[in-house]
């Protein structure tokens, strides 16, 4: 199975000067550049990540590949090689590669990355797919999650909640608005959203040493969470607030570069949902008083929780 397959994927995969070796051989071989080098790694399971009895395999492909073009873009970077592995259930292993590589390679080709090698390997368990993706971005414009400061403004790239409706299968990473901020204004801190606006939000706090005072009624809540709330019982806040998986974007710009980019490009969809603090944790603005929000999310290890109203 595996030497046709190669043969396939040889056939299939696009190239780019930079990866001067790609399928075939032992090990890619990549040119290197004068930019830093990134690169970033997350596995998709099966009946933990979506559900091969509901879920077309092409979907976990797609998938495979655009959440780890989100961390790409969280660091204002632009992906460029991946290197994919199958972990392949025994019984129809070449027909499940073959769905699940339709999806990679259509996020390949939309994102523009070379399918530079891999591994696929068959056992008596569920499908898996891992993929190390690797990309680049000048030293000076490598956006961290440490590096908010005191008076931010908190930018959100786009609305938030409901994404087990649906969307988790094809994230839309925001590869997009990196290359326009990058010309356009500093940005001093950034984040996607993977497990919940709130924990994600949070996790840059720690980082940065500081705390987020947030609008919570700026926050723009996917049409989505609004649809879930009719049947989950909880409100379309509480979705926004930590469901997760919408890979959108948690950015900190002084007030004055977002208020200039909202002037400037009003049409990006960007939000400002508050200002970084100096007393650490998420705060509410609640009239003259401050409440502090717990954050919630998907935790590898626990369950989502209840959230704040």
């Amino acid at each position: 199975m595996e030497l046709s397959f190669i043969a396939y994927l040889r056939g299939r995969c696009r190239s780019l000067p930079s990866i001067h070796l790609g399928i075939g051989d032992d090990a890619a071989a990549i040119e290197p550049t004068e930019m830093l080098q990134l690169s970033c790694t997350d596995q998709i399971i099966d009946g933990v990540d979506f559900m091969s009895s509901e879920t077309p395999l092409s979907e976990a492909g797609y998938k495979s590949i655009a959440i780890n073009v989100s961390d790409i873009a969280a660091m204002g970077g632009m992906p460029k090689a991946a290197l994919v592995t199958l972990t392949l259930p025994r019984e129809n292993s070449t027909k499940i590669a073959g769905e699940v590589y339709e999806g990679i390679l259509e996020a390949a080709e939309k994102y523009n990355i070379t399918i530079a090698g891999g591994d696929i390997s068959t056992y008596d368990g569920p499908l898996a797919v891992n993929v190390c993706l690797l990309g680049e971005v000048a030293k000076e414009q490598l956006w961290r999650r440490s590096g908010a400061k005191e008076g931010d403004a908190i930018v959100l790239t786009g609305p938030v909640g409901g994404s087990l409706s649906g969307r988790h299968l094809r994230p839309q990473p925001r590869l997009d608005l990196v290359q326009i901020l990058q010309d356009v204004v500093k940005v001093n801190a950034a984040i996607d959203i993977s497990d919940g606006l709130s924990l994600d939000l949070d996790r840059l706090c720690a980082s940065s040493g500081c705390g987020a005072e947030l609008n919570i009624d700026s926050i723009p809540i996917h049409p989505d969470a609004l649809l879930m709330a009719k049947e989950s019982g909880r409100s379309p806040f509480q979705h926004a607030w930590s469901d997760g998986e919408d890979f959108e974007l948690i950015l900190t710009m002084s007030q004055h570069d977002a208020d200039r980019l909202s002037q400037s490009h009003s049409d990006l969809g960007l939000t400002q949902i508050g200002n970084m603090v100096g007393r650490t944790g998420l705060w509410k603005k609640n009239d003259r008083k401050l409440e502090r929000l717990p954050p919630q999310g998907y935790t590898h290890n626990s369950n989502t929780t209840d959230v704040v109203n």
